[in-house]
């Protein structure tokens, strides 16, 4: 039971940041603008949510209100992961760059900066930005009596407050996206968006307003990610914003699509994690380095399933095309 509860509550924590990044690469995308750079911005999201965690810690406020150290952590890493972001988005629509390009360059630039900043305030050579205990959400936080059931040790194996928001998020997202005025505005520039321009629509705006979104919930699911991953920042979110690029194109840019694939691809990574721990898969016993094998299976998948669904995505028509206002 123990073993069974840890991997459910381990897919849960990480699926999060899969979650939430794809939500922001999917308003991104759906605005007309390619968003490669989603590593980065988990980076620069997460770097500055951790330095501010350190400092709540270092300042005894963390110890005294965790969860509202927290709460604001989480506005500075999405704040920050919007910022950063308008740099492609500045790139895309006023320099009308290449896309692709200047998201790379960003990725290039984000874990450059996380370890001069991270060096410049902890000293040269010290990477790591340790996340206070504190910031765990437990049966001790909310007064309930400690049991070794399945329901508490699902619950609060790895809680913490980003996963409620993730869920309050996800909600907001799909309504917006859908239901909204704003969101039919959005689809509209990614899809045709001379047509939306000529029925008044401010195409450059909705495309900041897409990235900038994007950088949001790229920002926390840096955070989100960092805390499901350990206890620690080392600069580095090992790829996790590639990996929601393929979540987000295999949920078809459709919020509750990318809600099933962020949970398919994040229970393989957990699997891949307690391979030793379940009986029924094989061990390979006979091969040096076995353990890397499992390891691997959450990209093998992810290659495998956009290789048989990528004839079936249909991504935005007018993605990565910069919008000139004088064509038609």
């Amino acid at each position: 039971m123990s073993i069974l509860a840890d991997i459910v509550s381990a897919t849960i924590v990480f699926m999060i940041p899969l979650l939430l990044v794809a939500l922001g690469g999917m308003f991104s995308e759906r605005s007309g603008v390619v968003n490669i750079a989603l590593e980065g911005i988990m980076i620069i999201g997460a770097l500055c949510s951790c330095l501010f965690l350190r400092y709540m810690d270092a300042s005894g406020f963390g110890a005294a209100h965790p969860q509202w150290a927290m709460f604001f952590a989480i506005l500075v890493a999405g704040l920050t992961g919007a910022i950063f972001s308008l740099l492609l988005a500045f790139a895309s629509v006023n320099l009308k760059a290449d896309q692709t390009i200047g998201g790379t360059a960003l990725n290039m630039l984000a874990p450059a900066f996380a370890i001069v900043l991270t060096w410049a305030i902890q000293g040269q050579g010290q990477t790591t930005i340790l996340i206070p205990t504190w910031a765990r959400i437990t049966q001790e936080t909310l007064g309930i009596p400690v049991r070794d059931t399945f329901l508490q040790l699902f619950l609060f194996k790895s809680f913490y407050q980003t996963t409620i928001w993730a869920v309050f998020l996800f909600i907001i997202a799909a309504v917006v996206l859908y239901k909204t005025r704003f969101g039919l505005r959005l689809r509209s520039c990614g899809e045709h968006p001379q047509a939306a321009d000529s029925v008044g629509v401010n195409v450059y705006r909705m495309r900041y307003a897409g990235v900038f979104i994007s950088g949001l919930l790229g920002g926390i699911g840096g955070l989100a990610y960092t805390l499901a991953a350990g206890s620690a920042f080392q600069s580095t979110v090992a790829g996790y914003g590639f990996l929601a690029l393929a979540v987000m194109i295999f949920g078809n840019w459709k919020p509750l699509n990318i809600l099933g694939a962020s949970l398919f691809f994040a229970l393989f990574k957990i699997l891949g994690s307690y391979s030793g721990s379940i009986p029924f898969l094989p061990k390979f016993d006979n091969i040096k380095a076995s353990e890397y094998i499992y390891l691997m299976l959450p990209y093998v998948v992810t290659m495998i399933v956009l290789i048989l669904t990528s004839k079936k995505s249909r991504a935005p028509k007018a993605e990565g095309i910069p919008y000139d206002k004088g064509r038609r």
